[in-house]
Order: C-alpha cells, then sequence, then structure tokens
C-alpha cells in the first residue's frame, strides 16, 4: 500500500511538473509573439549613419552654344532683295559679298541728275556768252546782272554735282551688303524679291570673338566653389554628324568670362512642402570657348566638383526637419531589454553649416560619427516613439 501510495505522490507531481512547464512556455511564446506582433504595428524607419568627411559640391549644367557678338545687318535704303549669296551657316570673309538689292530706281534717278547736271551746264554757257555781249556793248547794268546770273547758275552745278555724288555712294554702300568681318551667318530674313521689313536681313556672329553658354547657379554654390573670373573649365560639345547622323563628343577648354548678379529666386526653407519661403541670390554665369569648328546651336554641357575646406558631421537633406525653434533630426536610440532590445526616437537640435543642396554638414553637441539618423518613415515620428528598420 505505501508502495502505490508513493509511485501514485510521483505521478502527481510529475503531472504537476509538466502542466507546469507547458504554462510556463505557452506564456514566453505567447510573450515573445505578443511583442513580434506588437513590432510589426510600430512606423518602419529607413536610417543613414553620420560620416565625418568634406562636402563634395558640384556645379552642373546644360545650353546651347551662343555667339559672342552677334550684329544685326539690314539695309537702310529699304530696296527689294534680288539676289542672296549666302545661306545659313554659311562661314563667311570680310567683305565678302552677301546679298544684291534692286537698285533700279535709285539708277534711273541717277541717270536724270546726271542730264540735269548736262542741261545746267549748257545754260551756265548761255548766260556767259550774255555777259560777254553786255560787255561789248558797254551797258555796266547788264553786266552786273550777267555777273550774278553766272554766279548764281555755277552755285547751281556745286549742288547738282554734290546731289549725283550721294546717289553715286547710295549706290555703292547700299546696292549690296558685305560682311563686315570674318563671321558664320546665323539667320537670313532677307526673301529674294521681297522688301524685309521689321527683322534685319541678316545675323552674322564674329567667329573670332567666340560662343558663349550662359547659365544661371545659386551665389552660395559659386562661393563654396570658388569660382573667379577668368577660370578654366571643361566644356562638353554635343554635335550631330550631317552623313550617319551619329551624336559627335569634344571636349573644349572654356573661360569664366563673367559673373554678374540676377533676380533672386525663392523656395522652402523646410524640406516639408509647406514650410516657409526664402531668397535666394542667383548669378549670371557666362562661359566663353573659342573654337573654329563652333557654329552656335550646339548643345553644351559641363561639370565642375570640388570640396570643402572643412570637415565635419554630414547628413543628408532627407533627414532634416525644421519648426518653429529651427533644425533637428531624429536619432536612434537602443534601449536594451529582456525580451530584446527596442529602438527609440530621439529628437536632436542641430545647427547647418554647409550645404550643397543634396547633403549638408551639421554641428550638435549630442551627435556622433557612425550615430543612426532616422531618412524617412512610414508614419510621421514623434519624440520617444519606438521604431523598427
Amino acid at each position: 500500500m505505501e508502495l502505490e501510495k508513493e509511485l501514485g505522490d510521483r505521478r502527481h507531481k510529475r503531472s504537476i511538473q509538466v502542466v507546469f512547464i507547458v504554462f510556463m512556455g505557452l506564456l514566453i511564446f505567447f510573450t515573445l509573439f505578443s511583442n513580434t506582433l506588437q513590432s510589426l504595428t510600430l512606423p518602419k524607419v529607413r536610417t543613414e549613419k553620420l560620416v565625418n568627411r568634406s562636402l563634395l559640391f558640384t556645379l552642373e549644367g546644360s545650353g546651347m552654344m551662343q555667339p559672342f557678338a552677334e550684329t544685326r545687318l539690314s539695309n537702310p535704303a529699304g530696296w527689294k532683295v534680288q539676289t542672296i549669296l549666302v545661306k545659313e551657316g554659311d562661314r563667311v570673309k570680310k567683305g565678302q559679298k552677301l546679298i544684291i538689292y534692286d537698285s533700279k530706281v535709285v539708277e534711273s534717278e541717277l541717270e536724270d541728275e546726271i542730264t540735269n547736271l548736262d542741261k545746267q551746264k549748257i545754260e551756265l554757257q548761255n548766260v556767259q556768252d550774255q555777259f560777254i555781249l553786255s560787255t561789248t556793248e558797254g551797258d555796266a547794268f547788264k553786266i552786273r546782272a550777267a555777273s550774278r546770273n553766272i554766279e548764281t547758275r555755277k552755285l547751281d552745278l556745286g549742288i547738282q554735282e554734290r546731289k549725283i555724288n550721294g546717289l553715286r555712294d547710295r549706290l555703292t554702300s547700299q546696292q549690296e551688303m558685305n560682311a563686315p568681318f570674318d563671321g558664320i551667318i546665323n539667320k537670313l530674313n532677307a526673301i529674294e524679291g521681297v522688301i524685309t521689313a521689321g527683322e534685319p536681313d541678316v545675323l552674322i556672329s564674329n567667329s573670332s570673338l567666340g560662343y558663349r553658354l550662359d547659365i544661371s547657379v545659386d551665389a552660395t554654390l559659386l562661393s563654396s566653389l570658388g569660382i573667379s573670373i577668368g577660370e578654366k573649365i571643361e566644356v562638353k560639345i554635343l554635335t550631330v554628324a550631317e552623313r550617319d547622323q551619329e551624336q559627335q563628343i569634344r571636349m573644349i577648354d572654356g573661360t569664366i568670362d563673367e559673373v554678374a548678379n540676377i533676380q533672386p529666386r525663392t523656395q522652402s526653407t523646410s524640406v516639408e512642402e509647406a514650410g516657409p519661403t526664402q531668397t535666394i541670390a542667383q548669378k549670371a554665369l557666362r562661359i566663353k570657348v573659342i573654337d573654329s569648328e563652333l557654329r552656335g546651336g550646339e548643345k553644351a554641357e559641363f561639370k565642375l566638383e570640388k570640396r570643402s575646406n572643412q570637415e565635419g558631421l554630414v547628413i543628408s537633406n532627407a533627414a532634416i526637419h525644421q519648426d518653429r525653434d529651427g533644425l533637428f533630426v531624429y536619432k536612434i536610440d537602443e534601449q536594451r531589454g529582456a525580451l530584446g532590445n527596442s529602438f527609440v526616437t530621439r529628437k536632436v537640435r542641430i545647427q547647418s553649416s554647409e550645404t550643397n543642396g543634396k547633403e549638408t554638414m551639421i554641428k550638435a553637441e549630442s551627435l556622433y560619427k557612425d550615430d543612426l539618423i532616422i531618412m524617412e518613415s512610414s508614419e510621421p515620428l514623434q519624440e520617444g516613439n519606438r521604431v523598427r528598420f
């Protein structure tokens, strides 16, 4: 009997142990499962490590090459265009004929004026004969009258001769249009048989002065790069071959020719779209290129990179936020626990010292190299929120 009772007690204790173990196992399972379910409901974030380095500033731009100096040529006489001797894109030499104008009206006028001059010469001879006759007769009154008549006729002859010379000069200077310098015909508005109205007949660029590429740049970026007038910069020229229509690339040395103030632009001061706006100073940058193969209208690109002189903690601009008190970032703090580590957000105030538009060098007393900074989150964050990666 005692043996059976002892065996029954052992079985009972064993049953209690099994139930206890199963209970504790279920308790641990549901605890871990509940933590797992809870973690899945936490905001999901993407982070970036703080790095200590310098900022890389990049200046790049593109545009069309334009003549550095372009001259508008028009015919002030307003004559019809008779013959056009060039076409757009032609290279011309100084003094080369570009357009011949219909000058028949002025040529006819010149012939009429020459005929009038001949008539005045004949009339002068008649007056001189009258003077000789008056002198022979000895009539003092007639002599003075004939003398005054001779002087008047001579004055008329002088006027007529100047008029004829003026018409000849007009024919010489306006009958044809000549290139004022070595250059390229950029545009032809003239049409044969038509009087050009409003627009100049020819737009010609001076090829010896080169071509320019104009872009607008943030003034702070230019200051960070330390760009100054006269600095060399490499320009990529993209052209299309006429024969095979394949794009060709050439690298040409250019020079910063001008840096001027232009109208500032505005943008949001915060990464958030609804942030306030600020005014950003702008500069017009002109790059001058001299190359004998350029014609104008080519697509051009350039890229200039330079690192900042100072080093510091650098973070992407996407991680920076702003409120009434200024700029801040969300840092990840890891908290250790019995059932695993948790990750909590902490709001850290920062100061911006320099930015290149994509990254910013920041200053903060409680931030260090390799700290995890939140770049983006699936939900809006606040101080102390638990998050998951």
